[in-house]
């Protein structure tokens, strides 16, 4: 595909790594970047070379008639975004989650099937090797799993701020909850049958109908279980801020900090595993263990640039070789799923039988 003609939609910071993958690109042009905020689109442009700048969505998606269009925008418009490029004629990368519930979610799916267009959701971790790595090391620990992470951030400034504006429509407990539940299904294989969740609100800077911290726990039908939590805001504690722990009747396996741990607010570190731990449960007649833990080096690995990198890489791939994208689609609608009945919990106080 020579000459793609790329639109970013949205200038934060995955808007701006989206934008660098495809800047890097002799195969690609980004002929525009939109967002609302003047300062924004105007850093972005600058930081690479001068670039078109434009304050409208609609408008400047028939001016420019781009191929791929990027959406890095507020959640709410992920779904009417990605509908309206489709229709345009153009491919869509749509940040996670995919839509601000399951209905709007299938509407997009629908579109792409209707449409012929490539649809690629921003699961980032799909894209990691060390991830990769930790999933299939997972699925070799028998049945059931029990899984256990968390992504704490203690955030302050112009990331408390982006963290308020985001939970104007969602929390925290959907917005990251979505990756990790995504690697939970790919651990399990298996189905979710039930989903119960707690939240609580921690700031009066918040709706009163929102929650800054939410801890879910979700079912499978192998009887794995998983539980996830995450919390906002500059009262979140910076202890085990980091959690990504599998454990099945064969052992275990461990994201462990080679340094000691990182900021919760390091938008890099939320990627990086440095080592993976992995426990084996064997042991002698006397009841030893027969073997101990393996500490796999994952320092070596890929940041966050070159991880949205890979990610367009993926979606060009895709409409390059007509690649069948039905199952990434219907992963993203179903962690979706998982997630907003995490939020209905919270709300009812009952758990969740999912269908």
């Amino acid at each position: 595909m020579n000459d793609c003609r790329v639109l970013i939609v949205g200038c934060g910071h995955m808007g701006a790594s989206h934008a660098r993958a495809y800047h890097g690109r002799k195969d690609c042009r980004i002929v525009g970047v939109v967002s609302r905020g003047p300062e924004s689109r105007g850093r972005l442009s600058r930081d690479l070379g001068g670039l078109p700048e434009f304050d409208n969505y609609e408008d400047v998606l028939e001016a420019t008639r781009p191929d791929v269009v990027v959406i890095g925008t507020y959640t709410d418009t992920h779904a009417p975004f990605a509908i309206r490029a489709m229709e345009q004629g153009a491919h869509v990368f749509v940040e996670k989650p995919i839509a601000l519930t399951v209905e709007e979610a299938e509407t997009v799916v629908a579109k792409a099937r209707e449409t012929g267009r490539k649809v690629v959701v921003g699961y980032i971790l799909r894209h990691h090797p060390s991830w990769t790595r930790f999933v299939d090391i997972a699925r070799g620990l028998g049945k059931p799993l029990v899984m256990r992470m968390n992504l704490n951030q203690q955030s302050t400034g112009r990331e408390w701020e982006s963290h308020r504006n985001l939970m104007n429509t969602m929390s925290p407990i959907v917005d990251c909850g979505v990756h990790y539940v995504d690697i939970m299904c790919q651990m399990t294989r298996a189905r979710p049958v039930r989903v119960q969740a707690v939240g609580a609100r921690l700031s009066d800077e918040i709706p009163e109908s929102m929650y800054n911290y939410g801890q879910l726990q979700v079912v499978f039908d192998d009887g794995s279980v998983g539980w996830y939590e995450a919390g906002w805001g500059p009262m979140m504690s910076e202890t085990a801020h980091f959690v990504k722990d599998v454990v099945g009747p064969e052992g275990a396996v461990s994201i462990v900090s080679a340094d000691g741990g990182h900021e919760s607010a390091d938008i890099d570190a939320h990627t990086k595993t440095n080592r993976l731990r992995v426990h084996h449960a064997a042991r002698d007649s006397d009841g030893r263990f027969t073997r101990e833990d393996d500490l796999v080096d994952m320092s070596d690995e890929p940041d966050h640039d070159e991880l949205c990198a890979r990610e367009q890489a993926y979606l060009l791939k895709a409409i390059r070789d007509d690649v069948d994208l039905s199952s990434h689609l219907r992963d993203a609608v179903n962690s979706l799923r998982i997630v907003l009945a995490a939020d209905r919990s919270i709300k009812t106080g009952k758990a969740v039988e999912l269908e």
